[in-house]
């Protein structure tokens, strides 16, 4: 048994339970193995970071990003109090969201993501155009961590269980950087957005309400 990082604590652990046998992980929801993470130091050397998934695809492509950790509001889990967290414009601060759409004329179903400013709504025509679907919505809740590997709250368009086609709102490009998910709650990515378009393969267009 070894003590964990508090990030993987705060995303996979109950209240009572703070280390973990990492020679069985049976017991562990499927997807969660992407968060067993390197500790690496920040730039205050007692703070530790987790390096996630998310980082490590980052490094193998050269992107350049920052980690940045905030502090974590289970009650609390919406983009403006990350930003609060940050110290950030929220429209810097973008969510991740991932939609169910049906193409119609015998095209079948499918899945896309939506990368959109915390403050806002996406707007399910918009995104279902953008798409080519006949119509899109919200995936349930309970749908998020089969379908993806992250959790409500850590749900980032860098390394899911699979590539979706995803779409980022047009107001990211109006910035030099912004924030997304670094795969966990607790720790967000800051990058540009060219960089985090461009890697992900994502198309820009306007999805918002």
């Amino acid at each position: 048994m070894r003590r964990l990082s508090k990030c993987f604590a705060d995303n996979f652990l109950p209240d009572s339970q703070e280390s973990v046998n990492f020679e069985d992980v049976s017991g562990f929801p499927a997807g969660c193995i992407f968060y067993f993470c390197d500790i690496i130091m920040a730039k205050d050397k007692h703070t530790a970071v987790a390096k996630t998934n998310v980082a490590r695809l980052l490094d193998k492509a050269k992107v350049h990003y920052e980690l940045i950790p905030y502090e974590v509001d289970e009650n609390d889990l919406a983009a403006d109090h990350v930003a609060r967290q940050l110290g950030e414009d929220i429209n810097r601060v973008f969510k991740t969201l991932v939609l169910s759409c049906e193409f119609g004329g015998g095209r079948g179903t499918g899945h896309l993501v939506c990368v959109v400013p915390g403050n806002t709504e996406v707007d399910l025509k918009k995104a279902a155009k953008a798409a080519g679907a006949k119509s899109a919505e919200l995936i349930a809740m309970k749908e998020l961590l089969p379908l993806t590997g992250y959790i409500r709250g850590g749900c980032s368009p860098v390394g899911m269980k699979k590539p979706f086609p995803t779409f980022f709102h047009s107001t990211a490009n109006d910035f030099d950087y912004i924030y997304v998910s670094a795969g966990i709650r607790g720790l967000q990515v800051k990058i540009a957005p060219a960089d985090l378009i461009g890697y992900v393969g994502a198309t820009v267009c306007n999805l918002v309400k």
